[in-house]
């Protein structure tokens, strides 16, 4: 029978992430959530959860920063346990091993899809784009109003060479890892970046590869789950053409999640 953690869940979302989106201010139309459907089924098991909003491709640091005060006002010194998507994981691990922030106890870290050793995708796009046009693109971004310091710092070279060696894991912390694949279809959006990592890394869910996905306890690899897929940003209507043909729907995002608090609550935290 499924368990619930006595300490309370922190969701930090990764790269460009929020925690509700409305794309029409002063309209009272529903939000898009970062955490579909996720925050209100661990919180129906008796949960107590708290979503983090960190600057939205900001760096590491950065982001890092606003977790950390974010946890502070909102866990009133309670002991945490952290689960993360993508960049998510990298400013919880910076967080954690660097910052150390007051009246912040993390107990666990758990990262899903994260790039701990970087993506082959970040590399491409860079090298796409060119050396000469980067300062000229993040000029245009800044000027919408885009933070940039994110998008180097996903970069393999950064990941290996920079942030893993200066951010070593805190004793007395549990760091658990999920990792994805997919074969993404002619009409996925994952389709051309899939395809690059998978010729540098291998496996991967359309933007992290497996192998860059894996950090401390590695708790498995999910089947033909894409990147967004494991947020629930699953496309319905994919998968009712799908269940026309035959098919079965392998993965569900909310079971995923709460299959990650009930191992949390096995394991005593």
């Amino acid at each position: 029978m499924p368990e619930t953690p006595k300490n309370p869940i922190i969701l930090a979302h990764g790269l460009l992430g929020f925690e509700e989106l409305h794309l029409m201010p002063g309209v009272k139309l529903p939000g898009i959530k970062y955490w579909r459907g996720i925050t209100e089924a661990l919180q129906a098991k008796g949960i107590e959860v708290i979503t983090a909003t960190v600057p939205p491709s900001g760096s590491v640091e950065a982001r890092a920063a606003k977790l950390g005060e974010t946890i502070a006002r909102k866990a009133h010194g309670k002991s945490v346990n952290i689960i993360a998507h993508s960049m998510g994981g990298l400013d919880s691990r910076y967080m954690i091993s660097s910052l150390k922030p007051a009246n912040v106890d993390v107990l666990s870290l758990t990262t899903i899809a994260t790039p701990h050793r970087g993506s082959a995708f970040a590399d491409y796009m860079f090298a796409f784009i060119g050396p000469m046009n980067i300062p000229k693109l993040y000029k245009m971004l800044e000027f919408f109003g885009f933070e940039t310091g994110a998008f180097s710092q996903l970069t393999q070279k950064y990941m290996t060479e920079d942030f893993n060696p200066k951010t070593p894991d805190r004793e007395g912390v549990r760091y658990f890892s999920y990792g994805a694949t997919v074969e993404p279809r002619l009409w996925s959006m994952f389709r051309q970046s899939g395809r690059i990592v998978r010729k540098m890394e291998g496996p991967n869910d359309g933007l992290v590869s497996v192998q860059s996905a894996k950090w401390g306890v590695y708790k498995g690899t999910l089947k033909d789950v894409s990147h967004l897929d494991l947020i629930n940003w699953t496309n319905r209507l994919r998968w009712y053409f799908w269940t026309l043909a035959g098919n079965k729907r392998n993965f569900n995002a909310i079971a995923f999640y709460l299959d990650i608090a009930d191992m949390l609550a096995k394991e005593g935290l």
